[in-house]
């Protein structure tokens, strides 16, 4: 059985069969499907599946996408938000330099006060980074000073050795369709490099759907073809790698 640590399944592009793709993901090796918000209103949205299906849990939090449109209670409505029982990180926040959709002084305020929020909730959190690798770091580093932080590196797009770094602060390293692209070396690198103890699968549906769908809408049970991947650039089986994945997964976010 496969984890998918990282899914958007309250995404519109799954209103047509949403019920039916989460009632057939056991029939399809996949265990649980952790939902990751990106604002108020898709963090609310992983609550609510989360509430409706037991293995579907909840991550909340806002992307740096999203970062400007906030307003000045967000971090109040995300600690609410944070009190329900399957509730189990902050997330994805973060930088992102490639799309700037928010001024970046925005992004970086309120990736900080997310921070800070997971940290007095004693809750990990779940990295978005893009074109932004060196300065998501610094902020991390600081912020894991007084040992209190953890998480996960979701869809790591950066070199081994900054992995490795990231590692060093208590982070996960997750990979998701990108390690099955053709051109993905550096990707491919980094999933046979990183401890086998802080390694996680996504798929982050419904993006970056992996080869052979590519192209396609992604879902949860294309976290297979990652793992495939995974394994074979690993040399060990496929039911090795799920195992791994899964009992990391369950680690980093607290699930027994």
């Amino acid at each position: 059985m496969f984890i998918d640590s990282h899914a958007h399944l309250d995404d519109e592009r799954f209103d047509g069969d949403r019920d039916n793709l989460i009632n057939s993901l056991k029939d399809n090796k996949i265990d649980l499907v952790f939902n990751i918000g990106a604002d108020i209103e898709s963090s609310k949205a992983s609550v609510e599946l989360a509430n409706k299906y037991e293995n579907i849990y909840a991550v909340v939090g806002v992307h740096p996408h999203d970062a400007k449109d906030v307003d000045k209670n967000y971090l109040e409505t995300l600690r609410e938000l944070s009190k329900k029982e399957k509730v189990v990180a902050i997330g994805e926040i973060g930088l992102d330099y490639y799309y700037d959709n928010s001024p970046r002084d925005i992004q970086r305020k309120a990736f900080k006060e997310q921070l800070n929020l997971a940290k007095e909730l004693d809750l990990p959190v779940v990295i978005h980074t893009r074109d932004a690798m060196q300065e998501t770091f610094d902020i991390l580093k600081e912020a894991a000073q007084d040992g209190k932080l953890r998480g996960i590196m979701h869809c790591y797009s950066g070199s081994v050795e900054m992995a490795m770094e990231y590692i060093k602060l208590g982070f996960y390293i997750s990979l998701g369709g990108p390690v099955t692209f053709k051109k993905s070396k550096v990707a491919k690198e980094v999933a046979v490099a990183v401890p086998f103890d802080k390694l996680l699968i996504e798929t982050d549906s419904p993006y970056l759907t992996p080869e052979p769908y590519r192209g396609k809408r992604n879902e949860p049970m294309f976290v297979r073809y990652t793992a495939e991947m995974i394994a074979e650039l690993r040399g060990i089986s496929v039911e090795e790698l799920a195992k791994a994945t899964s009992n990391n997964a369950k680690a980093i976010f607290g699930i027994k």
